[in-house]
């Protein structure tokens, strides 16, 4: 686990022996079951998560109707509003599937920062590539039909198709699962 910690970490700083020991000494790494839920609407975090295997899915509860927002799978990280905002939060994070995540707080990270501030050069890279990234997805999302939406996450993700319920991929591109269903039909007569 932490050898895949480390190779990430390592395309952004170089990391020294007692660095590696020092991350090591946090014990950060959780092994968690799919269907579990790492947060709740309502619920005060000031956990932030990194996958290293596996897939969190974030959602909200509307009406008693999940509203999928984000898919996010080995090498993305998923800080919650709560943790910034220190307020409840508005929504869910679970595991669709068996997964692997280091877990840290704000109080762990300023510790880290202040023995190794090239953590926190890091930590802004991450953040900076995190919100451009969003930004480019919610424009997508935004000017695209759902056919289009789909057929991005095919080219962008296509593993994810295979890894998450459709009626999660749904909610997802924001169609129904029966709308989903229609456009691979689609799709399949034009091949």
């Amino acid at each position: 686990m932490e050898n895949i910690l480390f190779d990430f970490i390592s395309k952004y700083i170089p990391l020294t022996g007692e660095e590696k020991k020092i991350i090591l000494s946090l014990n950060i790494f959780r092994t968690v079951k799919k269907g579990t839920v790492l947060l709740k609407e309502g619920q005060y975090s000031i956990e932030g998560y990194f996958v290293l295997k596996g897939c969190l899915r974030t959602y909200y509860v509307i009406n008693g109707e999940e509203k999928t927002t984000a898919f996010n799978t080995e090498m993305e990280i998923v800080t919650p509003n709560c943790v910034v905002t220190k307020e409840a939060s508005k929504y869910y994070v679970s595991c669709t599937e068996d997964s692997i995540i280091t877990i840290s707080n704000p109080d762990m990270e300023m510790e880290v920062f202040e023995k190794f501030p090239k953590f926190e050069t890091l930590c802004r890279i991450l953040s900076e590539q995190l919100i451009s990234k969003n930004q480019s997805s919610f424009d997508e999302f935004k000017t695209s039909s759902p056919e289009q939406r789909y057929l991005n996450l095919l080219d962008s993700r296509p593993n994810l198709v295979q890894r998450v319920p459709q009626h999660q991929l749904a909610s997802y591109l924001g169609i129904t699962p029966q709308s989903l269903s229609r456009i691979r039909a689609r799709l399949l007569e034009k091949k």
